[in-house]
């Protein structure tokens, strides 16, 4: 059996980069919950205090984020075996949660506006909203870079090219009461919000809930990975595969190959590491070799026998 490990470290750059990402996005988005706060109150305005609790939540968001990134490259420890990298991926399953709660209060209030709409000036929701589009697209880009390939990057990211757009539609809604004095916008804006933050928020909950119960990462397909790994030299079958992520990062593999020919084990396991590694992006590989007739696999049985015992309950 072969164990390979690779801790995985986003190098001195990228978490210098990521710092000052995470530190300057923090930042800015504070300073523009201040200010949209003080405006929406003085305004009546809950398009504004709408965005404004949920730039706070991004913040809270954007810090679970910054820690998790933190852990992710602490090393290894005789207690923590595989790191800290598992952090980021409740980071991110948190900072969805957290998005999709503050979606009750914004709802609810905007439902009792309807039967109240206030007067609100226009002029200065643009103003403040327009701010909002700046910061917040400023911040989005800041993770833009590796969004596709971290979760927990990507749930930064997602929140605030979510709240870019959503403050866009602020803008407009300014526009519409400036213009028109439609006062009943704003509610409807906050409605408007609350779909947008919970049509952005899904797939991060579910992908990184996935990641939390050991699901195999969307990226990764399994039966390819087991066609893979059967169709190399010596192979004659495979069994007890397991996929898993260890981070948003870093994914890991355990599998028994039962070999025609066991003399060629250092070869194969090699072959077998370096294919994951680069087919796949699988760093962390546990591989156990066995022979098809000199050795009988407790687990090939134990699985054998539990597909046997499903087929079997499922024609009664």
């Amino acid at each position: 059996m072969v164990h390979t490990h690779h801790h995985h470290d986003h190098g001195i750059g990228c978490s210098q980069r990521y710092n000052r990402a995470f530190a300057l996005g923090m930042l800015l988005n504070i300073i523009y919950i201040v200010i949209e706060a003080i405006y929406g109150v003085w305004t009546g305005s809950l398009s504004l205090l709408a965005d404004a609790g949920h730039n706070l939540s991004d913040v809270f968001g954007l810090g679970l984020a910054w820690s998790a990134f933190y852990l992710s490259n602490l090393k290894p420890t005789d207690r923590h075996t595989y790191g800290w990298g598992a952090s980021t991926i409740l980071a991110a399953l948190l900072n969805s949660l957290i998005l999709i709660a503050a979606l009750g209060g914004i709802c609810w209030e905007a439902i009792t506006r309807f039967g109240s709409p206030q007067e609100i000036p226009g002029m200065t929701i643009i103003v403040v909203a327009s701010i909002g589009v700046v910061i917040n697209t400023l911040t989005a880009l800041l993770f833009m870079r590796d969004r596709h390939e971290d979760l927990n990057i990507k749930g930064a990211y997602l929140h605030m090219a979510a709240d870019a757009g959503v403050s866009v539609g602020v803008v407009l809604g300014g526009l519409a009461i400036y213009l028109w004095q439609v006062n009943w916008i704003d509610p409807v804006l906050s409605l408007l919000i609350a779909v947008i933050i919970f049509i952005g928020t899904w797939g991060l909950l579910k992908d990184s809930l996935n990641l939390a119960l050991l699901a195999v990462p969307k990226n990764i397909d399994t039966t390819e990975v087991q066609q893979s790994l059967e169709n190399l030299e010596n192979v004659h079958h495979i069994h007890d595969l397991h996929i898993w992520a260890l981070s948003t990062t870093e994914t890991a593999l355990s599998v028994h190959l039962v070999l025609t020919d066991v003399t060629k084990n250092d070869e194969l396991l090699s072959i077998a590491t370096e294919m994951l590694k680069e087919k796949f992006n699988i760093v962390q590989s546990t591989i156990q070799i066995e022979h098809g007739t000199a050795f009988d696999c407790p687990l090939e049985s134990l699985a054998t026998h539990s597909e046997s015992d499903l087929a079997s309950g499922l024609s009664k």
